[in-house]
This record gives structure tokens, C-alpha cells and sequence, in this order.
């Protein structure tokens, strides 16, 4: 009698959603829908008669017999690729997706991600926007830039950048006022407020016994409340990467020569902690820590 070996095509499946604790984003690396991987999921697991993944609604955990299995079929998967073939042709171009916010994006990431790409031109970087303070999970991406305290649990979170934060201002604003010289004289102008660069710890560095503002315009988008202040609004905190163009254009101020050294908020790099983090994925964020963090990673 014939042994049965289980499908080909149902192991990767199964590897490639437990890799990526999701369907929907094993679905995408192996170019079928989420209805056919999720098909090809059921098969292997009628063939083996045990259930694979704990299923939570739209969220899939391995079971205790699946991550025992998994290292079965990784091992079998491994040795099948690594085979020497003398005709082999590799078609899967190697991709990662990458989840920034919008500021970091505009100012850091594009002017910077040429480097990446001519180091590494096999390697499509795809980009997404997120937003800042809303601490989602890591979805369909393989990394994350995270603008926040650095407290995301169950994820790997390395510290990417930690800038000062400065108050800036127009200088039509400023002749509008009548000038700011000390940090007491803010009391007579509009403080722009943002939950990702809060006033009060820049207060207490330029010794004012200040409380948070509470009033005027707030804006979330630390680019956008940039543009607010460039338009005359009031005075608002940023940092010299994203201020730095406006600054040498004349465009904003920087107001005075206090800044906050260790401001609350910093850029994190996070990703899911996983036995087998693909090599695409891995140069990524090495190559992010070489250029923001200014140190270069062991390999």
C-alpha cells in the first residue's frame, strides 16, 4: 500500500500562516485568496486529523499540537529549498511591509529609504501610513515604526530616534504679537497643542510652573501642526528633523535655545518576536537602526 504524504502545497500554507499569525497576510505571499488558503489549512488538517490554529474570530493562534508540528514541517520545508537544483529559478521577489506614520515618513523615511534600495534593489519595500497614539497591532505588516513611550507588549521594540523638542513659530506670528524673548513671554501667545508633543516637560526644562494648555487648536499630526504653525496660528513643539527645512527657509523660528533633551515620546521600531524572521525583513531593520539609530547591528 501507497504511503499518503500530506500535501505540498497545505505544509507551506500552514507554515507560512503560522509564521505570520495571520490568513489574510499568508494569503498575500502566496498570491491566493484568504478563502483558498484557509481551504488549503482545513485539508492538512483532515489529513492529520488535529486542529492546527485556535481560531478567534478574524485573529489565529497556533494550538499546542500545531507549534509541535510546525517544527516538522519547517524542517521538511528546509530541506526540500535547500536541495541543490542546477536549473532553479527563483520567482518570489522577497517584500517587506512597512507600517510608518505620516511625519516620520515625510521627513526621515523618504529622503533615506534610497539608500536601502540601492544597497538592496531584489527587495520591494511597500508602504503604509498609521496613525500615531492608536496602538494597533502589527495587521498585515512585517514592521512598524511607532511614534510613542515603547510599551507594546508580546512585540520586539528597539528605540529607532529620540530628538529634543523646541518651540518654533512664524515670524508674521511673531510681529503679530509683539515678539517673544523670554519663555514667559508664551503666556501672551496661542500654544498649539498635540497629544505627541505635550508642553507640560518643556515647561518645567524652561522653568515656568506651567499647567498643560487645554484650549486652541490641536492637531495630531505632528507635519500638519507644523503647517499650522507656518500659517500663523500660534506657537507650537517639534523637532529638528521635521522642523530643520522650515528653519533654513525662514519659514518658522526655533524660540530660544532651550530644548527638551529626553522628551516622553520617541520612534520605535516594532515587530513580532518569531523563530523565523525572513532575511528581507531582517536586513529592513537593520538597515533602519544603521540610519536613524547611528549604530551599525551585529550580524
Amino acid at each position: 500500500m501507497a504511503t499518503r504524504l500530506p500535501p505540498v502545497h497545505a505544509l507551506s500554507a500552514f507554515e507560512v500562516a503560522a509564521r505570520h499569525g495571520s490568513f489574510t497576510a499568508a494569503a498575500d505571499e502566496l498570491c491566493i485568496t484568504p478563502s483558498a488558503l484557509s481551504h488549503r489549512i482545513r485539508l492538512l488538517e483532515d489529513f492529520i486529523g488535529e486542529r492546527l490554529f485556535n481560531r478567534d474570530g478574524r485573529t489565529v493562534t497556533l494550538s499546542e499540537f500545531g507549534r509541535r508540528y510546525l517544527d516538522v514541517v519547517r524542517g521538511a520545508l528546509r530541506a526540500l529549498t535547500d536541495f541543490p537544483l542546477p536549473n532553479k529559478c527563483v520567482t518570489r521577489q522577497p517584500k517587506v511591509k512597512l507600517t510608518v506614520p505620516p511625519t516620520f515618513t515625510r521627513y526621515l523615511l523618504m529622503p533615506h529609504l534610497a539608500s536601502f534600495t540601492e544597497r538592496y534593489p531584489e527587495i520591494v519595500i511597500e508602504v503604509f501610513m498609521s496613525v500615531p497614539l492608536y496602538d494597533l497591532s502589527l495587521s498585515e505588516s512585517d514592521v512598524e515604526v511607532r511614534f510613542g513611550a515603547g510599551a507594546y507588549p508580546g512585540m520586539v521594540t528597539e528605540k529607532l530616534l529620540e530628538e529634543p523638542a523646541f518651540p518654533v513659530a512664524s515670524p508674521a506670528y511673531l510681529e503679530k504679537i509683539g515678539g517673544i524673548a523670554t519663555p514667559a513671554d508664551l503666556g501672551k501667545a496661542t500654544l498649539l497643542r498635540s497629544a505627541l508633543e505635550a508642553w507640560q516637560p518643556w515647561f518645567e526644562v524652561a522653568g515656568l510652573d506651567w499647567p498643560e494648555p487645554t484650549t486652541a487648536l490641536r492637531v495630531d499630526d505632528l507635519g500638519l501642526l507644523l503647517e499650522a504653525v507656518k500659517h500663523g496660528y500660534g506657537v507650537a513643539l517639534t523637532r529638528q528633523h521635521f522642523a530643520q527645512q522650515m528653519i533654513a527657509n525662514g519659514e518658522v523660528v526655533q524660540l530660544f535655545d532651550i530644548s527638551l533633551s529626553s522628551p516622553p515620546h520617541a520612534y520605535y521600531v516594532v515587530y513580532e518576536q518569531t523563530p523565523y524572521l525572513r532575511p528581507e525583513v531582517k536586513l529592513f531593520i537593520d538597515w533602519m537602526m544603521e540610519t536613524f539609530n547611528g549604530e551599525p547591528r551585529q550580524v
